[in-house]
């Protein structure tokens, strides 16, 4: 089995590097042309489940690159608690050795915690065994990876993830591995492993 997955299009909040967890931003007109890009990609593939946030860059995002979500409330992004909406620049003037992997948000969600639903969401597709695609956001999405090669959730920090990207998780015989990662629209989702662009947050 393969499980492709893909991050939203962009978003005001996302082009500006603000935090943006639970807060409903919707894609901008770049952010939606960049969802459409992914379908011819996308075209072809049969998934028996397609998973996506119920928030509307995520489902909006699928929808535009051609497929018909079926809503998860597991796969919100991070829960950003005080620090919603505000960068990590703005967090350091007062809290200058932040780090969300380590330290987490107050008032909002920590790494474990995060670790905690996307384990659902993986206990929940491994039980399929056949081809999935997710749909969500930049730190639920490289938890889920980190998750999936059984490491600590605190351990996506070293996956950046760009808007509007395709990844693949599978298996190399019975071991849970990440077969491409940050692929951007327009390469095959079996092109190498590399960045696409630089970094964008949330």
């Amino acid at each position: 089995m393969e499980v492709i997955i893909a991050r939203h299009g962009e978003t005001e909040w996302s082009r500006d590097r603000r935090h943006t967890g639970l807060t409903d931003i919707p894609l901008t007109d770049t952010g939606r042309e960049q969802a459409r890009a992914l379908a011819p990609t996308l075209a072809g593939r049969s998934f028996a489940a397609v998973l996506s946030s119920p928030l509307s860059r995520a489902a909006e995002t699928c929808r535009l690159a051609g497929l018909e979500p079926e809503l998860d409330g597991d796969l919100v992004e991070w829960d950003y608690g005080d620090y919603e909406g505000i960068t990590t620049d703005e967090i350091r003037r007062e809290r200058p050795d932040w780090v969300l992997w380590r330290d987490g948000c107050p008032s909002g969600e920590q790494a474990a915690a995060v670790g905690a639903r996307v384990d659902r969401v993986i206990e929940r597709i491994r039980g399929l065994d056949v081809d999935v695609a997710v749909f969500a956001h930049g730190h639920i999405l490289r938890v889920l990876a980190a998750r999936w090669i059984e490491l600590g959730p605190e351990a996506g920090a070293l996956l950046a993830l760009d808007t509007a990207t395709l990844s693949t998780l599978g298996y190399e015989r019975e071991t849970p591995v990440v077969k491409r990662w940050n692929v951007a629209a327009g390469p095959r989702p079996d092109a190498p492993i590399g960045p696409s662009r630089a970094s964008s947050a949330r």
